[in-house]
């Protein structure tokens, strides 16, 4: 084996990373920097993504940041024209509630679908219509276990807008294959983001929940980082269409 060979490498490939100025999102960015990617970085809040840009490592990488709010279709085209050539995309902005299907109605599934499911969905359609993802890119959708591996009460809304995505996900690899372009999922359990402390569930249910993780625990951002990294590496590059569970074991 050649010294220094690692099939995880990013080294010479651009990536996009939406929702990186927060959890998950930001966590993937890091990581695809320290693995030697060029990161372009996008998300709504310009403060917060300017403290995710000078977290990232370089080595001569030229990072960039661009603000946009994905649910504005004008922002979006903006975005878009400003991308450089990709070989790698993480879609991981979205949003999360807990909410009883009876009070679910259409404006909250329209509300939750806009940000997880149409957004992403549009952004991909127009990265690789305008072909900005090379041949041989590597496209990662945030899903979800929920919706699509578990279905706790509350979960419906959101669960039904992963459970879209993830879907959405199996047809753009098949559709994208002809390029060369993979498209690949990764369906976290319950991370610990500060999404998960906004109050709707106490501290102490939390702790409560997290015992039922075979694994004992909630994931951190960087167990999903390293997924992401796998998915958008050459180490991956024989797998499309797969939905790649993180979740301690939750579901099983």
């Amino acid at each position: 084996m050649e010294t220094g060979y690692n099939p995880f490498s990013l080294e010479g490939k651009t990536v996009l990373v939406t929702g990186a100025s927060s959890g998950i999102g930001r966590e993937i960015a890091i990581a695809c920097s320290r693995m030697g990617a060029t990161v372009v970085v996008t998300a709504r809040n310009e403060e917060r993504l300017q403290a995710t840009l000078d977290s990232l490592e370089s080595s001569g990488q030229e990072h960039r940041l661009l603000v946009a709010d994905l649910t504005s279709s004008d922002e979006m085209t903006a975005l878009v024209a400003s991308l450089p050539s990709l070989d790698g995309a993480v879609l991981s902005a979205g949003n999360s509630t807990t909410l009883p299907l009876q009070f679910g109605s259409r404006d909250k599934f329209d509300e939750m679908f806009d940000v997880n499911f149409f957004a992403p969905v549009e952004l991909l359609r127009m990265m690789y219509k305008k072909k900005i993802l090379q041949k041989g890119a590597s496209v990662v959708l945030m899903a979800s276990i929920g919706g699509t591996h578990s279905f706790m009460p509350g979960n419906g809304v959101y669960g039904a807008s992963k459970a879209a995505l993830n879907s959405f996900m199996k047809y753009a690899a098949r559709e994208f294959a002809s390029r060369r372009v993979r498209v690949n999922s990764i369906c976290p359990g319950m991370v610990d983001t500060p999404l998960i402390h906004r109050g709707t569930i106490t501290e102490e249910q939390l702790a409560e929940d997290a015992k039922r993780y075979p694994l004992g625990r909630y994931g951190q951002p960087e167990d999903i980082a390293n997924g992401a990294i796998y998915l958008l590496s050459d180490a991956s590059s024989w797998l499309t269409g797969h939905d790649l569970v993180i979740d301690g074991g939750f579901s099983i």
